[in-house]
């Protein structure tokens, strides 16, 4: 650690837009530093322990029910870090660390925190707090109990080796997640998953549109089978490719080679960007060959398998997928209607982001309905629909441009869901609904940039994707 690390973490423990510092000490030893105290622990033969409090531990409180429902976590917006909970904070501190291209201080911002200055959102994730790590999972359909809403929580890690589980594709290589066996039906296999991921969707807006009547089609997944009320945890960093990764491998960030949506690479002394429209192509090139994707896992189990992936970046093994036409240069983007249906009018014309993304997503909805819809249904189908994600950080969670996008989405997903029970698979299908990290509204007075202060103490550093501190850069 380079000698000016205290000179640091005497600036980033000052402001208010700091929740905590997380760091690596030494091997398997790691540290969470806030104003009001620190916590240090130690992996010793897989099992994280704490070795010393000083002051408040700032990890302390994991609960993964806090703030649950739409009006609670109204109630409750900008909690103060002595009120916010961080679940499996120990074990997703650590993963970050695993990997070679770490950062050597992990900036956790302040849950109402703005980035104005890198023009920022109304609503934001990236932080460890529960409402930003809290995604939504739904589980439905052939091999899985018809529970409803239980009062319960998992990882995002879990998806994949309960998904593999069901298809009896599992274990799957190098996860560090385990199959949810308290909500499958024992001994009862689909001939099918298909997999939604809403990208950025805040599971106490869309769980409560649901039972309103406003998402039917969540609604009707969630009758035909289980959703987690307290949600899926994701991995530190809560950022979209890092999660989506972790997803569809089971396996953390620090374990499965994408690591955040950018990085700094000491060793080849670049930056790395996988989560950018110039980038996604060719996102899946950083995944490590320890992990195995879903797609892999899934065709190694039997000879006629046949997956496929719908724009999605973590597609590595899918016999077809949207980014491989993208990378052999024979993807031809059809010609969409001068207006698009299940597109509220309202926020496609005005907001730029939400019109490209209803155009990705209604041609998602359309390779997905012909996939499900031909003479051989994928054993395994990933949709991914990222409309959630731009109107959830445009307006906040609970702003009407986000409750549109749940509905529009909500929509789409109920063309492909028709178009499975038209192909006559319904009842032999199985299907999740998950997100890749959760969203929590911002407060428009609480901006700033550490590094400006950094900088003006003279500091030398990379600031990577807002909170990968380099100290060497």
């Amino acid at each position: 650690m380079p000698a000016s690390v205290d000179a640091f973490l005497d600036i980033l423990l000052s402001p208010d837009l700091v929740e905590m510092v997380v760091r690596s000490t030494g091997p398997d030893a790691y540290e969470a530093l806030a104003v009001d105290g620190s916590v240090a622990f130690n992996r010793v033969d897989g099992a994280l322990t704490v070795d010393a409090v000083t002051g408040r531990n700032p990890l302390a409180d994991q609960a993964v029910d806090r703030f649950v429902g739409a009006d609670l976590e109204q109630s409750h917006r900008y909690p103060d870090r002595t009120a916010n909970s961080y679940p499996h904070a120990y074990e997703v501190v650590a993963q970050v660390f695993d990997h070679p291209c770490a950062p050597d201080l992990c900036v956790i911002h302040t849950a109402g925190h703005n980035w104005e200055d890198q023009g920022g959102h109304r609503g934001e994730h990236g932080s460890l707090d529960v409402v930003q790590a809290r995604a939504p999972f739904i589980i439905a359909g052939r091999g899985v109990q018809r529970l409803g809403f239980v009062d319960r929580a998992c990882r995002l890690i879990d998806v994949a080796p309960t998904i593999a589980e069901l298809l009896g594709a599992g274990p799957m290589l190098g996860a560090d997640g385990v199959p949810r066996l308290d909500v499958l039906d024992d001994g009862t296999r689909p001939d099918h998953v298909v997999g939604f991921l809403f990208d950025g969707a805040n599971p106490n807006v869309l769980y409560a549109m649901a039972e309103a009547g406003d998402a039917p089609n969540v609604a009707r997944l969630i009758e035909m089978g289980t959703a987690f009320r307290y949600g899926a945890m994701s991995s530190l960093p809560t950022v979209t490719l890092a999660n989506h990764t972790a997803i569809l491998t089971g396996a953390h960030p620090g374990h499965h080679g994408i690591l955040h949506n950018a990085w700094y690479d000491r060793a080849r002394r670049e930056q790395v960007i996988t989560n950018s429209p110039a980038t996604w192509a060719g996102a899946r090139d950083w995944l490590w060959p320890t992990v195995n994707t879903l797609h892999e896992a899934v065709l190694g189990s039997r000879d006629d398998a046949f997956s496929a992936s719908v724009n999605e970046p973590t597609d590595r093994g899918a016999s077809w997928s949207t980014f491989d036409e993208i990378r052999s240069g024979s993807y031809q983007r059809p010609d969409l209607p001068p207006e698009l249906p299940n597109a509220t009018e309202r926020f496609v014309r005005p907001v730029k982001e939400y019109r490209w993304s209803s155009k990705v997503d209604h041609i998602g909805m359309e390779h997905a309905v012909r996939l499900v819809s031909g003479d051989a249904m994928p054993t395994f189908l990933w949709v991914n629909f990222t409309l959630t994600d731009a109107a959830f950080h445009e307006g906040g969670p609970h702003s009407e441009i986000a409750a549109a996008s749940v509905r529009d989405t909500d929509a789409r997903l109920g063309r492909i869901l028709d178009a499975v029970d038209a192909a006559g698979r319904m009842d032999r299908t199985a299907f999740v609904l998950v997100a890749d990290h959760g969203m929590e509204e911002t407060n428009p007075a609480c901006t700033g940039d550490w590094g400006v202060a950094l900088r003006d103490a003279g500091l030398r550093f990379r600031d990577e994707a807002y909170g990968f501190l380099y100290l060497d850069g």
